[in-house]
C-alpha cells in the first residue's frame, strides 16, 4: 500500500527514499520503513511520478530524512545480445539532501501534483 507524501510529512525520521529512474525522464519514488520499500504516492493516492530529477527531488526538501538514492536499472544489456543476468544491474548512486536551491523546482511539481 503506498504512502502519501503528507503521511510522510508526520514521520519523525525517515532512513531512505530511493528515486527510481523508469525511463531516461520519468521518475518515482519509494520510502524504506521497517526494512520495507513503499511506493510514495500524492495525496489522491496515485503514484508520485515527474518527469525532471530536481523537481522530484525538491519534494523531500522539508523531510528528516537520512539518505537520498537514484536508482537505475537497465534493460539494455539484454536488447544488445548480452546473456541473461544472473544478478541485479542496479546503478545506484547517492544523491545530497535537497536544499533551499531546489525551492523553485518544488514549486513548479507541488502546483502540478496538487500536494501543497
Amino acid at each position: 500500500m503506498p504512502i502519501s507524501i503528507r503521511q510522510l510529512r508526520e514521520l519523525e525520521d525517515i532512513d531512505t527514499i530511493t528515486i527510481h529512474s523508469l525511463d531516461p525522464v520519468l521518475y518515482q519514488a519509494t520510502v524504506t520503513l521497517d526494512g520495507q520499500e513503499i511506493l510514495i504516492s500524492n495525496n489522491q493516492g496515485q503514484p508520485l511520478r515527474s518527469f525532471n530529477l530536481l523537481e522530484m527531488q525538491a519534494l523531500f526538501e522539508d523531510l528528516p530524512l537520512k539518505h537520498l538514492w537514484l536508482r537505475h536499472q537497465s534493460a539494455y544489456d539484454e536488447m544488445v545480445g548480452q546473456p541473461v543476468r544472473t544478478g541485479s544491474n542496479d546503478l545506484k548512486l547517492a544523491l545530497e539532501k535537497p536544499s533551499s536551491t531546489t525551492r523553485l523546482a518544488h514549486n513548479g511539481l507541488a502546483n502540478r501534483l496538487g500536494i501543497q
